[in-house]
């Protein structure tokens, strides 16, 4: 029988987990060690109304986010934003030796804020499961770190200085994740190149085989789903690997397909816009002048 449990509040995240009433209404670290065995469910569906982050070396569930599957078995990280759905599969392994922390805070608490603002920058909480950070022992010790700070802070009675200190040590922990996802790019360099290959394979056959006319404008998120990675890591891969976003590489190969369109036949300005898949003509153009510098025109009387 499959369970979808929506959780709104801290205070019900915790109740799920077994764990004491929370000490702040809106954040919460959860020791997985120390939860109690629950009652064996077959399929739990679960969507959270904040922000996790949660590392575990061992679980005795299967996670599942999206159509793919997530395995914590060697030690990793994810980071789901809120009201996103996963998946948990029991299956016949022994709870005993759960180990990993969670870290839950609810949008409220950074309303507002500088953090607030900044979250956005944080694209990692919109990767897919398989797309998780992988740690270093070194690494693992300085995320705890920073959890254990935020947990001791919570303990403290509140003053005028409590928020700031909250906000403060969960920022550092984000911009811990950002540096560790920066290496683990570098690091997997083989994997990106065969990624990028890919992508540039893709987007040259989309040209190609006049998928513009028929499909319109190629988006980020059609290339991702041909290379099975969520569109924001994508971007961020291409970004480490060539300077640009997969937005601007889009951009880059439309616009040198409209430059060989514009010297090479003798089509108006709207026929090329139309035969690039642009709706409208006038957006062509400013997207044309925006990377160029000249409008389309221009460009063709240059030479």
């Amino acid at each position: 029988m499959e369970n979808i449990i929506r959780l709104e509040s801290i205070s019900q995240l915790n109740a799920l987990f077994q764990q004491a009433a929370p000490k702040h209404p809106l954040i919460s670290v959860v020791d997985f060690s120390k939860m109690e065995k629950h009652e064996k469910v077959d399929v739990i569906k679960l969507t959270c109304g904040f922000y996790s982050i949660m590392f575990k070396n061992h679980c005795a569930n299967k996670i599942r986010y999206g159509k793919k599957y997530y395995d914590f078995q060697e030690g990793t990280l994810i980071c789901i934003a809120p009201n996103q759905i996963i998946t948990i599969e029991n299956d016949d392994r022994s709870t005993n030796d759960l180990v990993g922390w969670g870290l839950f805070f609810h949008p409220d608490l950074i309303r507002g804020t500088s953090l607030g603002k900044k979250m956005i920058d944080y694209t990692f909480f919109s990767y897919e499961v398989n797309e998780a950070l992988h740690l270093s022992d070194k690494e693992k010790q300085t995320l705890l770190d920073c959890v254990n700070k935020l947990e001791n802070e919570l303990t403290e009675n509140i003053d005028q200085h409590s928020q700031t200190l909250i906000l403060s040590n969960i920022e550092l922990l984000l911009n811990y994740c950002a540096r560790y996802y920066d290496r683990q790019f570098i690091t997997r360099k083989k994997a990106n190149t065969d990624v990028l290959i890919k992508f540039e394979n893709s987007i040259s056959s989309y040209f190609n085989e006049k998928e513009l006319q028929k499909n319109g404008l190629p988006s980020v998120k059609y290339f991702a789903d041909l290379l099975y990675l969520s569109p924001n890591y994508l971007s961020d891969l291409l970004k480490k690997e060539t300077g640009k976003n997969a937005q601007e590489l889009i951009h880059y190969y439309l616009i040198e397909e409209a430059k060989n369109n514009l010297l090479n036949t003798n089509d108006s300005v709207n026929e090329i816009a139309y035969k690039l898949g642009f709706e409208y003509p006038q957006y062509f153009s400013k997207l044309f002048k925006s990377k160029t510098g000249k409008t389309p025109i221009e460009y063709r009387n240059m030479y």
